[in-house]
């Protein structure tokens, strides 16, 4: 059974999956807005939110990005299954895709971020969650509720961290403001 995360809480992703993980994948969900209209119909609202990996090494140097304008690390070991513009549809809208056995060994850090590309806020957003599972048996290991009602604009979800020789999760759920990660970079770095 998946661990609920609370902001701030670390888990042992080998430790919550009960064996060795090899692809886990970071799902990134949410539903566009309903509109209010006249007798209640009135459609709904596209929002489009972007997941992104970053990969930084020990000194919090970021090597590589993998989001929608980039669907793969240089090295291969993550990848980014597309750009979900609207939130239709059941399930993850949008798929970051690890490999930890083939993250270089100098990356020490993975930290994934939401931001609303269209500039709404996530008090306009419903339903939003990350969530991590192992591809090979599809169990799902955390998830994260990110449909916190806020003005932000952005949130650094998660970071997946290398320690003492095993993959970990840090929950953060740090809000902020963009349309990008790099208008989140200075409240990533502490997280590094």
């Amino acid at each position: 059974m998946a661990v609920n995360l609370q902001k701030g809480q670390k888990i042992s992703l080998e430790k919550e999956a009960g064996t060795s993980l090899s692809i886990v994948v970071m799902g990134l969900g949410w539903d566009a807005v309903k509109k209010k209209g006249f007798f209640g119909f009135g459609g709904s609202s596209a929002i489009d939110l972007d997941a992104s990996c970053l990969m930084f090494d020990e000194d919090k140097n970021m090597l590589d990005v993998v989001w929608f304008r980039q669907l793969a690390s240089r090295d291969g070991s993550i990848r980014h299954t597309g750009d979900n513009l609207t939130g239709e549809g059941e399930g993850d809208d949008e798929q970051i895709i690890v490999n930890l056995n083939q993250v270089p060994a100098n990356v020490k850090s993975l930290i994934f971020t939401v931001n609303s590309f269209t500039g709404q806020n996530f008090s306009q957003v419903e339903n939003a969650f990350c969530r991590l599972f192992d591809q090979t048996t599809g169990k799902e290991i955390a998830r994260y509720d990110l449909s916190i009602q806020g003005s932000h604009s952005a949130q650094i979800m998660a970071k997946v961290y290398r320690h003492n020789g095993e993959w970990k999760m840090h929950a953060i759920g740090e809000n902020g403001a963009g349309r990008t990660f790099n208008d989140l970079m200075p409240q990533i770095l502490p997280y590094v």
